[in-house]
């Protein structure tokens, strides 16, 4: 009986090829005046990546803060005011 190769398979090889024939037909163009603006750009990327993983970082903290606070919050009103004074 013939084994059926997975349709998603076949997607990917075939992607895969296309963009090595596109690049391989691309070869490598002599340096420019773009290959310095590809520079900079690429270092105003960089910053902001890693302006946005300070962020990220910081937001982390501000999170883990904020879900202690919420859990206090829970046990000092599981332990308060139910029942009443007997």
């Amino acid at each position: 009986m013939k084994q059926r190769v997975p349709r998603g398979a076949v997607v990917a090889l075939g992607a895969a090829a296309i963009f090595l024939l596109g690049t391989l037909g691309q070869g490598q163009s002599p340096a420019d005046a773009g290959d310095a603006t590809s520079r900079q750009l690429a270092a105003e990327v960089l910053a902001q990546h890693r302006a946005v993983v300070e962020n990220q970082t910081q937001i982390e903290k501000k999170m883990e803060t904020l879900a202690e606070s919420l859990r206090l919050a829970r046990i000092y009103a599981s332990r308060g005011g139910k029942g009443g004074a007997k």
